[in-house]
C-alpha cells in the first residue's frame, strides 16, 4: 500500500485532484437528472458485481487494524461483510430514487415593478470530505455528492484505504457507464497525513466547503485548521430521558436499543436520564437491563443504591460520548432538570424523552436545543437513511446553513434567478 509520497510529489497530486474536481462539478451542475442517477444505480451493480475484491481488501484492512491494536469500536466502523455491503448497493440505490435537489425553486415573488424573483436550488461546488475507519462513507458521500451536483474529494482513513479504493472503483465504474467525468468523485489515493492539511488550507482554489467525520481530534482540527467552510459536528454525546409517566416496557427497550444497537456510531446514548418520581421499582429495571446486556453503568448515588454492580460516576462522565458499551446514568428532579442536565453536558446531537404525557413530550421537544429531538424513540433513528434520505455524510451540530442529518437538499446552495420585461432602476 502507498502511504506516502516522495517530497514535493503531493502538493502536485492534491492541485491534480483539485483541477479535475472544479472540470468534473462544471460538467455536473449542468449534467441530467437520468445521468447522475444512471451512475448511482450502475455503481450498485459494480459494488455487488465486486463483492468478493472489497471484502478481501477490508479483511487486509481489519487484519492490520487488529496488529495495530484499534479499539474495538474503531474495528466495528471498519468491518464489512455481505449484508453491510448489500446495504450500501441498496444507498446507492436509494439516493438515485430521491428527488433531484438540484433547480428547486425554494422561493417565488413578484415585485411591484413586475420583476419576478426565484431563490433556485444549486450545488455547493467542489467538497472535500476527510473521515476515519467507515469504508461505506466512501459510497455514502460519493453518492450524495453526485445526486447534488457537486465534485468531491474524498479522504479516508488509512486504517480503511484498501477497502475505500475498492468502493471508490466502484463508483468510478458508475461514472463511466453514465459518460459522466472520473474527476466527478476522487479518492485522495495514498494515507500521507499532510493531504489533510493540504485539503484545510492549501486548497482554497478547488475546496469550497469541508465535511470532517470521524473522532473528536480531527473534527476539532478540520475546524481549527480549515480556511473555507466546515459543516460538521465534535462529537455526540446524546441522551435518553425516562419520565415518570413513561412505560416501562417501551423505556426499557428504547434505552437498551439507544445505547447498545451500535455503540461506536454518534447517535448512540451515552447519558440515561431518570425522573425521581418515576414508578417504584423503574430505576432498578432499567438499569438491570443494561447490565444484564453487558453494559458498563456509571451513576449517580441514586442509581448506585439499586444495584450494587453500578460504578460510581465522576463528572467527566456526563460530559463523555463513550462510543462503548459504557453508559452514564443520572436521577434528575423532573423535566427541568433533566433539561438543564442535558444543555450543561451535552453536545446539541440527539436526544429522546420516553414519557406518554403528550404536554410533557412536546415541552421536552420545543425546549431541547440540539439537531435531533425524539419522543418514544431510539436515539439510534439519528440517520440519514432512517430519514428517508437515503444516506447522509454525517450529522451537523453547527447551526448554520446545515443542522442534523447531512443529505442531498444539504449539500446545495442557491442563488436568486430575477426575470423582467425592460425594468430599469431609477
Amino acid at each position: 500500500m502507498n502511504t506516502a509520497t516522495s517530497e514535493g510529489e503531493l502538493p502536485k497530486l492534491m492541485r491534480r485532484l483539485g483541477e479535475q474536481a472544479v472540470a468534473a462539478q462544471a460538467i455536473l451542475a449542468r449534467s441530467s437528472t437520468a445521468s447522475r442517477n444512471e451512475a448511482l444505480r450502475e455503481a450498485a451493480r459494480a459494488v455487488r458485481g465486486h463483492g468478493s475484491e472489497i471484502l478481501a481488501a477490508n479483511a487486509e484492512d481489519m487484519a492490520d487494524g487488529e496488529r495495530k491494536g484499534l479499539s474495538a469500536s474503531m474495528l466495528d466502523r471498519l468491518r464489512l461483510d455481505a449484508a453491510r455491503l448489500e446495504a450500501i448497493a441498496r444507498g446507492l440505490e436509494q439516493i438515485a430514487e430521491l428527488p433531484d435537489p438540484l433547480g428547486r425553486v425554494l422561493a417565488e415573488w413578484r415585485r411591484p415593478n413586475g420583476l419576478l424573483i426565484r431563490r433556485v436550488a444549486v450545488p455547493l461546488g467542489v467538497i472535500g470530505i476527510i473521515y476515519e475507519s467507515r469504508p461505506n462513507v466512501t459510497a455514502d458521500a460519493g453518492a450524495l455528492c453526485l445526486k447534488s451536483g457537486n465534485a468531491v474529494i474524498l479522504r479516508g482513513g488509512s486504517e480503511s484505504l484498501r477497502s475505500s479504493t475498492a468502493i471508490h472503483a466502484a463508483l468510478v465504474q458508475g461514472l463511466r457507464a453514465a459518460h459522466l467525468p472520473e474527476g466527478a468523485i476522487q479518492l485522495v489515493p495514498v494515507a500521507d497525513r499532510e493531504a489533510v492539511g493540504l485539503m484545510l488550507a492549501g486548497m482554497t482554489d478547488f475546496i469550497d466547503v469541508v465535511v470532517p467525520r470521524g473522532g473528536k481530534g480531527l473534527v476539532a482540527r478540520v475546524q481549527q485548521e480549515a480556511r473555507v467552510p466546515v459543516i460538521g459536528h465534535l462529537d455526540g454525546n446524546c441522551h435518553v430521558y425516562v419520565d415518570r409517566a413513561a412505560d416501562l416496557s417501551m423505556a426499557i427497550a428504547i434505552v437498551l436499543n439507544s445505547k447498545l444497537r451500535r455503540t461506536g456510531v454518534c447517535g448512540a446514548a451515552e447519558t440515561l436520564l431518570v425522573d425521581r418520581q418515576a414508578p417504584a421499582g423503574h430505576l432498578a429495571a432499567l438499569v438491570q437491563a443494561l447490565l444484564d446486556a453487558g453494559c458498563e453503568v456509571r451513576g449517580d448515588a441514586a442509581v448506585r443504591a439499586v444495584d450494587m454492580r453500578v460504578r460510581a460516576a465522576g463528572e467527566a462522565d456526563w460530559a463523555t460520548e463513550f462510543l462503548d458499551a459504557i453508559i452514564a446514568v443520572r436521577v434528575v428532579d423532573g423535566l427541568d432538570e433533566a433539561i438543564d442536565h442535558i444543555a450543561r453536558y451535552g453536545s446539541g446531537h440527539t436526544e429522546s424523552i420516553v414519557t406518554q404525557d403528550a404536554a410533557t413530550a412536546r415541552a421536552f421537544l420545543e425546549r431541547v436545543d440540539s439537531a435531533i429531538v425524539l419522543h418514544n424513540a431510539s436515539t439510534q433513528f439519528a440517520d440519514g437513511g432512517e430519514f428517508g434520505m437515503g444516506a447522509e455524510i454525517g450529522i451537523s451540530t453547527d447551526r448554520f446553513h446545515a443542522r442534523g442529518p447531512v443529505g442531498v437538499e444539504q449539500l446545495t446552495s442557491y442563488k436568486y434567478v430575477l426575470e423582467g420585461s425592460g425594468q430599469i432602476r431609477p
